[in-house]
């Protein structure tokens, strides 16, 4: 299971906007934001490929939830215009969203390039 995040859990694990202008990551680990809606069809399709790379990818990436409808002010934050909308945060540099309901070989594309993350290797 994903973790879905509130206001205040956001603040705590990925940035606290109320303290920071600058952005800074809060987190010692990568992470995806995934920002949805329970009625979009485009985000039920996404949800099962995130639980996937959550899996595939264990302890090397987080991979939080927003639920754009309880959580109105932090999608205004990031201008949410559309859903999904993810957002990849590596520990340094600056977060890059991207839109859409993206294949999955996308997502592993962006996590290896934008995030730095590689899949574990099992033996």
């Amino acid at each position: 299971m994903l973790e879905h995040l509130t206001k205040e859990t956001f603040k705590e694990k990925v940035f606290n906007f109320e303290l920071n202008k600058e952005w800074k990551y809060e987190g010692k680990t990568p992470c995806m934001i995934d920002f949805y809606a329970d009625w979009c069809g485009p985000c039920k399709m996404v949800a099962p490929v995130l639980e996937e790379l959550q899996k595939e990818y264990g302890s090397n990436l987080v991979i939080y939830k927003v639920n754009t409808e309880d959580e109105r002010e932090l999608s205004a934050m990031f201008g949410i215009q559309s859903i999904p909308s993810l957002l990849f945060v590596p520990v340094q540099g600056q977060p890059q969203m991207a839109m859409g309901a993206l294949p999955k070989s996308t997502f592993e594309k962006a996590i290896s390039e934008v995030l730095n993350v590689q899949k574990p290797v099992i033996n």
